[in-house]
């Protein structure tokens, strides 16, 4: 039987009734890591012996019947920027290349009640700043499709390891994308749930009003089942929202009928590749055809999306990143004169070129003289752009939109144009700004065979919408597994 080619909750159905054990679902996660993770490096950190001692434990308790859950010895990766006690936490940075947190992120601790096993931590965009996965101190992740491509960022090393099948599922954190668009480039299902609903305490923030932790997956069942056992409210998080329900799962029903479907002309333009394009309304024909009412509208405002988020983003992490001065944690540059000379020579040894980017720009609109021409102005256009959605809200159930507008690039090729890799979210940051819950969905494949994902919205707290179209949707489709592990001679599957 091969484990990890089933969902999460296939997985943990069998575990429950006695097929295998926890034990067995870890050992052949980290036989699927041996075979690929040096091509794709999707992993930062890995600890086998406490995996297989927490496998241990929590099989003890399935068997004694105190662990029920769907997820109850299922292994998952993390994104490396949410807390594990006693486990390495370095944000893909080399600032926080030795940082062992004292307290785990409240997500995990709510998978670990629900009896998952954390096999690590997963690569990422430093500090998740980038779209990509190339900007990691630890090396870029490759696509598991064809690893010449990028599997998108920042959450790409989580996207990659569900599709090369070196975890059962994982938790990312998107702030302007960042779950939805690798998902989309990586042909697996993730899901950025309304702003508090996953607790942000232990995720080390980005972006604060904008960062949200949610599931990667290979479908949507899984994804319901998954932000189920991680949404919860917490007082430790001053933006956690008190929900009266965070039942997921009921949504998974195949019925879209009636459900009011709006298709913005302004996301079918300029810069969307033909291909992506065809593949999405095709999709959108599916759900007509399952009974659901869809209409073009225009959402306006789209063109101040991407200068808005960047704006707020990087204003927001410049004032987040200025707690690693290299004092207290992390790391410190060896020689140095003087405080000031420790300050500016570890961060500046400690950094990527992107976060310094960010930063330097988070600084500027936020300095005396620019802060109401820029950052004023960007939180301005923000709320209009939360007004934009109230309106299509009012009219329609969900927005059917592309996750990405074009399918994975090339290694090496938004690197070397940082406002076309910022382009590259135009159909996901807008979602941020405003609040929303948004969902990818596996939907199609190009000429190269590369993945493209269709993108669900809907309004806040409105995620069993979102829930009930991508799984009708699903339903119409087989799940596809990638070249890598498609074939028995994993090498051969891998174009280098």
């Amino acid at each position: 039987m091969d484990l990890m080619s089933l969902t999460a909750l296939e997985l943990g159905r069998k575990i429950k009734e006695g097929e295998t054990t926890a034990v067995e679902a870890v050992e052949a996660a980290f036989a699927q890591i041996g075979k690929v993770d040096q091509t794709l490096n999707c992993y930062v950190t890995t600890d086998k012996d406490a995996a297989l001692k927490d496998a241990e434990k929590i099989q003890k308790k399935i068997e004694a019947g105190e662990l029920t859950g769907p997820l109850a010895g299922v292994p998952v990766a993390i994104k490396d920027n949410l807390c594990t006690e006693g486990m390495n936490t370095t944000c893909s940075s080399r600032i926080l290349h030795n940082f062992k947190p004292t307290y785990t992120a409240e997500a995990v601790l709510n998978l670990k009640k629900a009896g998952a096993v954390i096999l690590g931590k997963t690569n990422m965009d430093e500090f998740a700043m980038g779209s990509t996965t190339e900007t990691s101190f630890y090396g870029p992740t490759k696509n598991p499709w064809n690893t010449e491509h990028v599997p998108g960022g920042s959450s790409g090393g989580s996207c990659a390891a569900v599709a090369a099948e070196e975890c059962s599922y994982a938790l990312g954190s998107d702030t302007g994308g960042s779950i939805r668009q690798p998902s989309s480039f990586c042909g697996v299902t993730g899901m950025k749930p309304t702003y508090g609903t996953v607790s942000r305490y232990g995720l080390i923030a980005y972006g604060s009003s904008l960062d949200q932790i949610g599931p990667v997956a290979k479908d949507v069942s899984d994804c319901a089942a998954i932000l189920e056992a991680i949404a919860s409210y917490d007082p430790k998080d001053s933006t956690s929202i008190r929900r009266k329900s965070y039942d997921f799962t009921s949504a998974l029903t195949e019925d879209v009928k009636g459900l009011r479907i709006g298709i913005p002309r302004d996301y079918f333009g300029e810069g969307l590749n033909p291909e992506v394009k065809e593949h999405i309304l095709e999709a959108a024909k599916t759900l007509e055809e399952k009974g659901a009412v869809l209409e073009e509208f225009d959402l306006s405002l789209v063109e101040y999306a991407i200068p808005a988020y960047y704006i707020i983003a990087s204003a927001e992490a410049s004032s987040n990143l200025a707690r690693f001065d290299g004092v207290k944690y992390g790391y410190r540059a060896e020689q140095y004169e003087g405080l000031h000379n420790m300050y500016k020579k570890s961060r500046s040894e400690g950094f990527g070129p992107e976060v310094k980017r960010r930063i330097m720009l988070g600084s500027f609109v936020l300095s005396s003289g620019y802060y109401d021409a820029y950052y004023i102005k960007a939180l301005k256009a923000k709320a209009l752009i939360k007004q934009a959605f109230d309106r299509a809200f009012s009219k329609y159930d969900l927005i059917l939109a592309p996750a990405a507008p074009t399918t994975a690039p090339r290694c090496g090729e938004s690197l070397s144009d940082p406002i076309q890799m910022y382009l590259g979210d135009i159909y996901t940051v807008s979602v941020n700004l405003a609040g929303l819950p948004g969902m990818t969905v596996p939907c199609g494949r190009d000429k190269k065979g590369l993945p493209i994902g269709m993108q669900l919205i809907s309004d806040c707290f409105q995620e069993h919408k979102i829930i009930r179209a991508a799984y009708t949707f699903e339903k119409t489709r087989t799940y596809e597994r990638c070249p890598l592990v498609q074939t028995p001679d994993q090498k051969g599957a891998i174009k280098e």
